[in-house]
């Protein structure tokens, strides 16, 4: 069995974008589910040879996701594969403001694609793969945002802190069971992407931390989002992935 498939998340730009063209020039089988289509991943994967199926799906209703999801694994049973893997990519970084200054229904649906979802969705993915022979991965991307706190990022620090502990419980839950998958909450470092703009962007009276992020860009450390993926690949093709399943591409 040489043959692989990967589900991933918020592939339709950024570094899920980049990890979508790498994966399909590896020659991974690929569901991608994002807000948008993407044709020139299509073009990519008939010319590689490879399946390349595309999910138009908000993650804001992660939850018929999730069921979709559960119900095409359950089909393909394996289907011969050497691995599977489930890539949590897709995150919403909601307006930049002290929380009081947020709506609840901006701060609702970044809770839902940036946690909700990736627990809905690894759920699923562990369901349906639970017989499957092939080595079965969960990658999670979380953020140092999980880990630095900071004023007028509480939603989003809270979700990928949620996400990193709740990578910590699953994955002992399946340390316990034949064939469980290994999972890994993993920070992809900085990268050049449009949350970052959004961040250098932001207000400076509400956002005290912005100096950090426009000397990110000026000082030219920012990680261009093909060379970000191609770390976050490597982390995922590691033998001992999963061995630390909270960790950080700059380990």
């Amino acid at each position: 069995m040489t043959q692989h498939l990967t589900v991933l998340t918020g592939a339709s730009r950024g570094m899920g974008l980049a990890m979508a063209e790498q994966l399909i020039a590896a020659g991974h089988d690929l569901l991608c589910i994002s807000r948008t289509h993407n044709d020139a991943l299509g073009l990519q994967a008939t010319a590689q040879g490879v399946r390349c199926e595309q999910w138009p799906q908000d993650l804001a209703r992660a939850d018929a996701a999730a069921i979709r999801l559960e119900a095409w694994l359950a089909a393909r049973a394996g289907e011969g594969y050497a691995s599977v893997t489930l890539i949590n990519n897709a995150a919403l970084l909601p307006r930049i403001a002290p929380l009081a200054d947020i709506p609840p229904t901006e701060v609702a649906d970044a809770l839902r694609i940036d946690l909700e979802a990736p627990i809905l969705l690894t759920g699923a993915f562990l369901r349906a793969t639970a017989g499957w022979q092939a080595a079965r991965k969960v990658l999670n991307i979380s953020s140092g945002s999980g880990r630095r706190p900071m004023a007028s990022q509480a939603t989003y620090s809270a979700a990928k802190a949620g996400m990193d502990h709740f990578t910590r419980c699953v994955a002992l839950e399946e340390a316990g069971k034949p064939n469980g998958a290994k999972l890994c909450s993993l920070a992809p470092g900085v990268i050049d992407t449009d949350m970052q703009t959004q961040l250098r962007g932001a207000d400076p009276k509400q956002f005290a931390d912005i100096g950090y992020f426009v000397d990110l860009k000026e000082k030219g450390v920012l990680n261009a989002p093909a060379d970000a993926a191609k770390r976050v690949l490597a982390v995922l093709a590691r033998p001992d992935f999963g061995a630390n399943p909270v960790a950080d591409v700059r380990d």
